[in-house]
């Protein structure tokens, strides 16, 4: 049987924009412990590696001289799973599409391209996000945070899901928005596609990348030379 085409995509900041979202989560955690606020363009630059690096490095960032209070394990662990919490019940107050996603979808079901989402988000929280957006149907399979001993950027975040789906992964490829997806891709060696001004406080030239988009429109051009 021919192996199928596989896409994986990363989820925040690549399908939906969930940065005013998680500002809000932040937030709220922040307020609650006494930290500073960030604004939605600076919660871009945090996103990519879960809940928890999200609010470690945000405090990094903002709150040096409290470290000592947040090294400590049960503090950190309650603000994470406050925000989770909070997020988990806010998910899709101000989160949307990326201009173009829902279009590509339809066209890759209709190409027979095997989909899949690859985050770094909490797999319940991924799912759900996905579902009440509208998409979870387009994608055979879901990996999150915790799906599996490992995530992104270690590359079986992305090659595991390619056997799951009985891929090839010579027939595989990437849809990212920041270094966190990109490191994956080139370690398991499958072409990458960086949405520019994604999630990140790297340059475009500082990332990994076959192919660049500001969006989804238009991109069915590139898939194509893959096909």
């Amino acid at each position: 049987m021919k192996q199928k085409f596989t896409i994986l995509f990363d989820l925040d900041g690549t399908l939906v924009d969930t940065a005013p979202d998680l500002m809000l989560a932040h937030n709220n955690v922040m307020k609650k412990y006494g930290y500073p606020t960030k604004t939605t363009e600076e919660i871009r630059d945090l996103v990519g590696q879960g809940a928890g690096a999200l609010i470690g490095r945000s405090i990094w960032g903002q709150a040096k001289k409290e470290l000592d209070k947040i090294n400590d394990e049960k503090m950190k662990k309650k603000m994470i799973e406050d925000f989770l919490d909070f997020y988990g019940k806010n998910i899709l107050n101000q989160s949307t599409l990326i201009n173009g996603v829902n279009n590509f979808l339809f066209w890759c079901q209709k190409k027979n391209i095997s989909m899949a989402v690859c985050t770094n988000k909490t797999e319940h929280l991924a799912v759900d996000l996905l579902k009440k957006i509208g998409i979870y149907n387009f994608f055979e399979y879901v990996a999150g945070h915790d799906t599996f001993d490992y995530c992104k950027p270690d590359p079986r975040h992305l090659t595991s899901v390619i056997e799951i789906l009985d891929g090839d992964i010579n027939k595989t490829l990437m849809i990212g928005d920041s270094e966190t997806d990109a490191i994956a891709a080139k370690a398991a060696e499958i072409p990458m596609i960086l949405l520019q001004d994604g999630y990140t406080n790297k340059s475009v030239s500082e990332i990994y990348h076959t192919h660049l988009i500001k969006d989804f429109i238009g991109i069915e051009k590139i898939i194509s030379k893959y096909l």
